[in-house]
């Protein structure tokens, strides 16, 4: 720290100021923020810098909340899943979807949600250690932020960043203002992270231009605390669907989810207020009033704790990083989408993973420069997905409305298909099946394992130079249903191994590699890869660990799930990155040391 003049860009002297040098500034404390700063600070090569952000502190609304096997296969990887799990709500209270009169009535429909499907759940064990939980943000940014902290990153609120340039040595010299006081202070960095979310100052400053579909419109958060214990036991889950056929919609309250916040006596109204009606803002009455209803039990203690608006956008930024790749964004910052689907955060901390082992392989000098090259195409893509099938979602729900009437402009008109929904009739028939294979269309928001995990990377840190066909073809709903594979850019498939002696607990492949370095795998007849890593991590100066899989090997494995999924011969081998994206595979043996030292040249820009 210290004070300089300062030259900006077109010449001119700044008076003295105050200035902070640090490696990195990541803008925003949120899911992407909080994460980087962990991934970067884990060891090895551990890393940290100057957090800030312009809220006053960690998110005070639970917004995201859905948390994923694909996030918690990244937290597993630096400790953080056990700790997130502790202060979750746990699957079993995530059973279901329901459609319903109110939370106290009768109830319309329900689908199995997140994993808990029975005739699914051997497909999510099978492809993943880890699970879906509910995990509110006010409850999993504490957690990322705390253990940044820990480990040695200074987190500042209340801190904005205004502004940017390039000095003449390549740093990036940010303008920061204290909110508190008004007072502006410089930050000098190697890398600027822009993780300010959906009105991210970075992306202006970049001018990085955005892919916008149009905007479909408002929706209202109402936090609120009434106790439905004596109500939800039978009918568990944490989003409930709300009609009222017989009632006049408020402006402000067209229809409505109910989202379970803590089991069972607080609660997220996320109400939609009519389309193409000027929006007034309720009173604290009124919210009340359209809450009780919902609850559908006058008696019932209830509060109104908060209330905020979202926008429901289709954003995603056109590229990740500037061209020098030393200013790199993510999070809500570069995709911005409603929650269906429940990708929000979890990809946020995806981009994070992915990005954070690059910089440090760059600023430890393990890599070249040019693997940051890589970020930006292995992500954005993905993040054009995600806001694609994320509003998708919500349009999915459009066909059960209109099954049910909830689109009918009159009481009068949707008490007419509520009672043709009940009705021995042809009509009535046809109506409870066009409601029936509606209701089966939202499975791909409640039970999308394949959009949640089917990343296929592109890019200069992928080898596909070997590979003699096409890449596996994606199943025919690659949103219900994963891929596994080992073709290289694919997630490292989960297998569960354990030693000939059994150990306590068996371990998952998903835990043999990332840990910040390359792990290869092989098997029978695989010596000469072991000994290729430990030649190729010697003359380069990286780690590479080295596993056979298979019997009476280094693990064994134990239900032939590796045999079965690994795609290579017993003495080929499959290489991983420190992200687990499989980064090259080789079907058999021969040349070993050559084939891998290259490979490994080759991701790492050498």
């Amino acid at each position: 720290m210290g004070s300089t003049t300062l030259v900006n860009g077109d010449g001119l002297h700044h008076s003295s100021r105050h200035i902070i040098d640090t490696p990195f500034l990541i803008v925003g404390a949120g899911p992407a923020g909080g994460s980087l700063a962990c991934f970067l600070s884990h060891p090895p090569y551990s890393m940290t810098g100057l957090l800030i952000s312009n809220a006053s502190t960690t998110s005070q609304t639970p917004r995201a909340h859905i948390t994923n096997p694909a996030c918690f296969e990244c937290l597993r990887d630096i400790g953080l899943e056990e700790r997130c799990v502790a202060n979750a709500v746990a699957g079993d209270c995530m059973t279901h979807t329901r459609w319903c009169h109110d939370m106290t009535g009768e109830e319309y429909a329900r689908i199995y949600s997140w994993g808990n499907d029975p005739k699914r759940y051997g497909e999510y064990e099978g492809h993943t250690p880890c699970r879906h939980v509910d995990l509110p943000q006010t409850e999993f940014e504490p957690i990322l932020i705390q253990r940044a902290m820990a480990e040695g990153w200074d987190v500042r609120f209340r801190n904005s960043f205004v502004s940017s340039e390039r000095e003449s040595d390549g740093k990036i010299l940010s303008k920061v203002r204290d909110d508190l006081t008004g007072a502006e202070y410089y930050v000098r960095s190697k890398f600027l992270f822009g993780a300010d979310g959906g009105r991210s100052q970075v992306i202006r400053e970049l001018g990085i231009p955005l892919i916008k579909k149009p905007g479909q419109g408002l929706a209202l958060n109402v936090l609120v605390d009434v106790d439905l214990s004596d109500y939800v036991d039978a009918r568990k889950g944490n989003l409930h669907w709300v009609f009222q056929p017989e009632e006049e919609y408020e402006d402000y309250a067209w229809s409505g989810l109910i989202r379970m916040v803590k089991p069972w006596n607080q609660w997220m109204f996320i109400l939609f207020p009519k389309p193409n009606v000027e929006y007034k803002e309720p009173s604290i009455a009124q919210w009340e009033k359209v809450c009780r209803k919902i609850v559908g039990n006058d008696k019932l203690p209830l509060r109104i704790v908060n209330v905020s608006k979202w926008l429901i956008n289709e954003t995603v930024a056109e590229y990740y990083s500037d061209p020098t790749n030393t200013i790199h964004c993510l999070g809500d910052a570069v995709h911005r989408h409603p929650p269906f689907n429940g990708l929000g955060s979890n990809t946020c901390v995806q981009d994070a993973y992915n990005l954070a082992w690059k910089v440090k392989y760059v600023c430890n000098g393990l890599a070249d420069h040019s693997l940051l090259n890589s970020y930006s195409p292995e992500r954005q893509p993905v993040g054009l997905g995600v806001i694609t099938r994320a509003n998708q979602g919500l349009r999915d729900h459009t066909p059960v409305w209109d099954a049910m009437g909830l689109t009918m402009p009159t009481p009068k008109e949707r008490m007419a298909v509520m009672a043709e929904l009940k009705s021995a009739t042809p009509e009535g028939r046809k109506r409870r099946q066009r409601l029936n294979k509606a209701i089966d269309g939202t499975a791909q928001e409640f039970h999308g394992i394949g959009v949640e995990m089917n990343h296929r990377y592109e890019s200069k840190a992928i080898v596909a130079d070997d590979e003699t066909g096409e890449p596996p073809a994606w199943p025919e709903d690659k949103v219900l249903y994963h891929l596994t594979s080992t073709y290289p850019g694919s997630r490292l498939p989960h297998a569960w191994l354990n030693k000939r002696m059994p150990q306590k607990e068996h371990v998952s492949t998903q835990d043999l590699a990332g840990k910040g370095v390359f792990c290869l795998f092989t098997g029978i007849g695989g010596e000469g890869w072991k000994k290729a890593a430990e030649a190729v991590s010697k003359d380069l100066g990286i780690e590479i660990r080295a596993y056979s899989i298979g019997w009476e090997q280094d693990w064994e494995d134990v239900y032939r799930d590796w045999a079965r999924k690994c795609e290579v011969e017993e003495d080929g081998c499959v290489l991983a990155r420190p992200d687990r994206v499989v980064a090259w595979r080789a079907k058999t043996s021969g040349d070993e040391q050559s084939r891998l030292d290259k490979v490994i040249r080759k991701v790492l820009g050498k």
